[in-house]
């Protein structure tokens, strides 16, 4: 049996990156999109929870902080799924098996 864990558990990594890292780095979103390479819209977006977290941005967190794009990662997939979960409700699929099955 699965392990369910509340969907409270599935932070978004931009608001996270934003009070664990860039914050306390003394870091505006300006100042952390120039220090990262990106524009300012593509990190505020990020840091807003307005968009996910690409593999890309992930890569850039870890070279610049030190952290590891694959948890960065893993933390969105959360997130996403957690959403999903939230609506999964509204999702009408057929249950398959598989043919002589």
């Amino acid at each position: 049996m699965a392990i369910k864990l509340h969907g409270s558990f599935a932070v978004h990594p931009g608001a996270w990156l934003k009070t664990e890292m860039v914050e306390p780095f003394g870091l505006s979103v300006t100042s952390a999109a120039e220090k990262l390479g990106v524009t300012r819209q593509a990190m505020s977006h990020l840091l807003n929870a307005r968009s996910g977290l690409s593999a890309d941005m992930a890569l850039r967190f870890e070279k610049a902080f030190g952290l590891e794009a694959e948890t960065l990662l893993r933390m969105q997939a959360s997130h996403d799924l957690a959403v999903a979960r939230a609506g999964e409700k509204n999702i009408k699929v057929e249950r398959l098996v598989a043919a002589g099955g």
